[in-house]
């Protein structure tokens, strides 16, 4: 039997407004408002945070504020960080130099700006709490992939974190767009054209978690594609683990409103006055709040050369002083303790930074 909706669409708001309620037409058309370009004085900064680091020689994965200490670079490291809570909840930081690096040189600046917005977590059940997005050949059709490990194009997403970041490191030969859209527009769209399909996406519908199983979970998560809580509309979407996780016997059934809602929603998503896309560069640093916003890739023609193919480290950071998350995130976060949740944790899971 199908659920009923747990979330009274009469409770919540006819249209959210804000700075992360944006429309991409009008994001492309002001990259000031999401694109930093870092200064001469910034790059120092940064860098002698890095020597400074890599002369105590001790694991990158952990890094600290008081180990990549920062002094100019901690005013724009505060608007960052108001920018992804409070604001449209996407920067791009761009300027870094990283053709003069080591690839040890560049996960330390990262993970050092990175460990002043909030805390790392594990990207997956090997505990990698620096992830790498390229291709490795992985199966698109296998349910047990993980998309970013492939060159095919992804569909909009949230990742299981407050927010991710990304450094490009090398460009794929064509393509590999980066795509964001805000989650509040979705909202927004919808609860003024078809109210009835919006309502479908309060209920909890199952995710497949993709073989990465906390000790004594389901494989699959029962969390609803938006909830309403304290005041704030949270977003958690995977369309492709959404169908995937079809194939597990308890698993909710998707009725045929839920998949219409479904695809509204990706169909929105992908609308061009919703969504907008950039080119991310090497060197580029990019930080999305998760909880407002979705993501996603083009697909992409990569390199012949194994040496020249597209390359990019992740973070999931946990961030102080953010919003809370109803208790239903706890099947994916574990704790949804501000400062101290997301993350991928099985019995498994030992935390390292790999850097290849």
């Amino acid at each position: 039997m199908p659920q009923t909706s747990p979330q009274d669409l009469t409770d919540l708001p006819q249209k959210l407004v804000g700075p992360s309620a944006w429309l991409g037409k009008d994001m492309e058309a002001n990259p000031h408002t999401w694109l930093y370009n870092l200064s001469v004085e910034d790059i120092k900064d940064l860098e002698n945070a890095a020597q400074h680091f890599l002369s105590l020689h001790v694991n990158i994965g952990e890094i600290t504020k008081e180990t990549f200490p920062l002094t100019i670079f901690l005013k724009h490291i505060n608007s960052l960080q108001n920018t992804l809570l409070k604001g449209t909840g996407v920067e791009v930081l761009r300027g870094l130099p990283i053709a003069n690096y080591s690839q040890e040189f560049i996960a330390t600046i990262f993970c050092g700006l990175g460990s002043h917005l909030g805390s790392a977590r594990s990207q997956n059940s090997d505990g990698h709490i620096l992830g790498h997005v390229r291709d490795i050949g992985a199966d698109p059709n296998d349910p047990n992939s993980r998309i970013y490990q492939t060159c095919d194009r992804q569909t909009f997403h949230t990742d299981s974190a407050d927010v991710v970041g990304l450094v490009c490191i090398r460009e794929a030969k064509e393509g590999g767009r980066s795509l964001l859209v805000s989650a509040e527009s979705i909202y927004n769209r919808m609860r003024l054209e078809c109210p009835d399909l919006l309502e479908k996406l309060f209920d909890p519908i199952a995710t497949d978690r993709r073989g990465e199983i906390p000790e004594g979970a389901k494989p699959f998560m029962e969390i609803p594609v938006l909830n309403w809580n304290q005041g704030y509309l949270t977003v958690f979407y995977q369309r492709q683990y959404i169908d995937s996780a079809q194939r597990f016997e308890g698993a909710m059934r998707l009725t045929a409103k839920h998949i219409e809602a479904l695809d509204m929603f990706d169909s929105l998503a992908n609308s061009r006055d919703l969504c907008f896309g950039m080119q991310l560069e090497p060197g580029d640093m990019q930080f999305v709040y998760n909880h407002s916003q979705l993501h996603d890739r083009t697909g992409f023609l990569d390199w012949p050369d194994p040496a020249e193919r597209r390359h990019l480290m992740r973070l999931w950071l946990s961030m102080e002083g953010d919003r809370p998350l109803p208790d239903c995130y706890k099947e994916r976060y574990g704790s949804i303790e501000v400062g101290n949740r997301g993350g991928i944790i099985t019995k498994e899971t030992k935390l390292q930074v790999p850097l290849d």
